[in-house]
C-alpha cells in the first residue's frame, strides 16, 4: 500500500493551545476515593495523596483539569467540601447513586492540582443550585481577602486564592438523567446570567457553556443555537461531549468513529458562526470537548449496577481495561483534535484515574499505565506549536458511520521554538504495510530526532498489574529521511510518533 503525504512550513491551521491535552475527574467510583487519594497506602503522601499516581499524572504534561464533575455536580453543595475533615457531612450523591464523604474538597484538589502543575477548571452547580452558589464558590475560591467567603478560605489554611480562570457553567444541562435538567432557552439565560456575575469578581476568566452531551441527542444541534442565542457575547467556548466504543468488533468502522467526530465538531461550529452572525457579535467563541474517551468494555453491565446498589462509599465504577485498539482508535482521535485546533481549543480526557481513565491504580496496590496512556502522553508531550495541514494521496475504505476513510491517519506539528516538526502517524489497515512518502516543504535539513512506535500487539492486549508495560511504545525503526522526505514502512495496525529537528 503506497501512500504520499506533503508537509509545508506555511500552511498552517492553527496555533494549538496547549490546554487541547487537559483532563477530567470526577467524584464518582475510585476516581478520587483510593485512585488519587489514599490515606495509609504505602506511597501515600502526608495528606493522603497516592505518590505513584501523582508521578503517572505529572508525566503526562497536563495543562488544566475539569472538576468535580461532572454529572455529579449538579446535586453537589461545594460548601460541604471545606473546614475540617471531621466536621464534614456525608451526603447522598444522585448521579451516581454512591455515598460522598467530603473528604476531598476544593482545596484538597487544589493543593493536589498545584503539585500536578495543572489548573484548575472548575464546574459550578446550575443543576439544583443558582447563580448565587456559583457567586459564593467563585468568591472563596478567587478573592484575596477582607470579605466572608475570602476569610473563610484563608481561616481553612489557603492563604493566597487559586485564581482560576476557567468556569464550567453546569455539566450537561440537555440531559434528562441531570439533577436539574433544564430546557434550552432557560438553561442559557442562567448560564448568561452567572458568566455576567463572576466576570465581574474575576474580569480575565473565561466560560464554558454547556452544549450537548453527545451528537445522538433528540435536541442536537438545535441545542447549541438556541443556548448561545442567550449567552453569546458573555461565554468563551461552547463544549461538546462524546465517548466511542466497539461493541460489533468491527475495527474499521471504530476508526471511522473519528471522521465522524470531525463532522460533529464542523457542525458545532457552523452554529457557533451562524449565532455570532445573527447577532452582529464581535467576540469568537471556541470548543470546548471537555469530555472524550473510550467507554463500551463493561458500559452496560456497570449501568445496571450503579442503578440497583445500595449506597456504596467510592464503589468500583466503570474501571475499563484498555487494549491495544483503544490505544490506536485515541491515537487518531487525538490528531483529529490537532487538525481541528482552529475551533477546538480545550478538550479534556474523561477521565484521568481509575474511572474510563488512562491511569488505573489498585486500592492498597499498585498503579500502572494502560494502553491509551501513551498516545495521549505522546500528544501532550510533543503536540505543541503550529499544527500543519497535510494532504494525504493514499487508499481509502467505507464503513457504516463513514466514507473515504483514509487509511494513513496523520497529523503534524510544528515548534519553531525548539526547532522541531512532530508527526503522529497510525496505520489503519489490517494487513498491508504502508510505504510512506511525506514531502517536507519548506524544511530544509531536516533529520530524524527519534522515532517511537505502538506495533506488533494482538488488538485486545492489555495492560495490568502483573504486566503493566506490556503494551508500551518502543523505538521505531525503518523511516528515515531522504531527500528531502520522511520515507520508511509502516506496519499494518500500528501507531508513530516521529520528531524531525527542522
Amino acid at each position: 500500500m503506497k501512500i504520499s503525504a506533503a508537509v509545508h512550513r506555511d500552511f498552517t491551521i492553527a496555533r494549538i493551545d496547549d490546554r487541547l491535552y487537559s483532563a477530567f475527574i470526577e467524584h464518582m467510583g475510585r476516581a478520587i476515593y483510593s485512585g488519587i487519594y489514599e490515606p495509609g497506602h504505602p506511597q501515600a503522601d502526608e495528606r493522603g495523596f497516592r505518590r505513584d499516581v501523582l508521578q503517572m499524572v505529572k508525566d503526562l504534561n497536563i495543562p488544566a483539569i475539569r472538576y468535580p464533575g461532572g454529572n455529579f455536580v449538579s446535586a453537589y453543595r461545594w460548601e460541604d467540601g471545606i473546614g475540617p475533615k471531621e466536621n464534614r457531612p456525608t451526603r447522598l450523591d444522585l448521579a451516581w447513586r454512591s455515598k460522598e464523604t467530603n473528604q476531598v474538597g476544593i482545596n484538597e484538589f487544589g493543593g493536589w492540582a498545584k503539585d500536578a502543575g495543572m489548573d484548575m477548571m472548575l464546574a459550578v452547580n446550575l443543576g439544583s443550585r443558582s447563580l448565587d452558589e456559583a457567586r459564593d464558590f467563585a468568591e472563596y475560591v478567587n478573592y484575596p481577602s477582607g470579605t466572608y467567603w475570602s476569610d473563610l478560605r484563608r481561616s481553612h489554611g489557603v492563604e493566597n486564592p487559586y485564581d482560576v480562570k476557567m468556569w464550567c457553567l453546569g455539566n450537561e444541562m440537555d440531559g434528562p438523567w441531570q439533577v436539574g435538567h433544564k430546557e434550552a432557552k432557560e438553561y442559557g439565560r442562567l448560564a448568561d446570567e452567572t458568566a455576567k456575575a463572576l466576570h465581574g469578581l474575576t474580569p480575565d476568566a473565561e466560560f464554558i457553556v454547556c452544549g450537548s452531551s453527545n451528537d445522538q441527542m433528540p435536541t442536537y444541534p438545535d441545542w447549541e443555537r438556541q443556548v448561545l442565542e442567550e449567552c453569546y457575547e458573555n461565554v468563551h467556548y461552547i463544549s461538546l461531549h462524546k465517548y466511542f466504543g466497539n461493541s460489533s468488533k468491527n475495527t474499521l468502522n471504530y476508526f471511522g468513529k473519528i471522521d465522524e467526530t470531525g463532522r460533529y465538531i464542523q457542525a458545532i461550529a457552523g452554529v457557533i458562526d451562524f449565532v455570532k452572525a445573527k447577532k452582529r457579535a464581535s467576540n469568537d467563541v471556541y470548543i470546548c470537548f471537555d469530555e472524550w474517551n473510550v467507554w463500551y468494555h463493561i458500559r452496560d453491565q456497570d449501568t445496571q449496577r450503579w442503578k440497583n446498589w445500595d449506597w456504596p462509599e467510592a464503589p468500583d465504577l466503570l474501571e475499563e481495561d484498555y487494549n491495544f485498539e483503544d490505544a490506536l482508535f485515541i491515537a487518531g482521535l487525538l490528531n483529529e483534535f490537532i487538525r481541528r485546533s482552529d475551533r477546538v481549543k480545550i478538550a479534556c480526557i474523561a477521565q484521568l484515574v481509575n474511572v474510563i481513565a488512562p491511569i488505573r491504580a489498585e486500592k492498597g496496590g499498585p498503579a500502572w499505565r494502560q494502553t491509551i496512556y501513551w498516545p495521549y502522553q505522546f500528544a501532550s508531550l510533543y503536540g505543541r506549536g503550529d499544527a500543519l495541514r497535510i494532504a494525504v494521496d493514499g487508499p481509502t475504505y467505507d464503513c457504516s458511520v463513514a466514507h473515504d476513510v483514509n487509511y494513513l491517519d496523520i497529523a503534524g506539528v510544528h515548534d519553531a521554538r525548539s526547532g522541531t516538526v512532530t508527526l503522529f502517524i497510525v496505520n489503519r489497515h489490517l494487513e498491508e504495510a504502508a510505504e510512506l512518502n511525506v514531502s517536507l516543504h519548506g524544511f530544509a535539513g531536516a533529520r530524524l530526532e527519534f522515532h517511537k512506535v505502538m506495533e506488533g500487539h494482538d488488538l485486545a492486549a492489555t495492560n495490568g498489574p502483573e504486566r503493566q508495560d506490556f503494551v508500551a511504545p518502543v523505538d521505531g525503526v525503518g523511516l528515515g529521511v531522504e531527500d528531502g522526505s520522511l520515507k520508511g514502512s509502516l506496519a499494518p495496525l500500528s501507531y508513530h510518533v516521529v520528531r524531525l529537528a527542522v
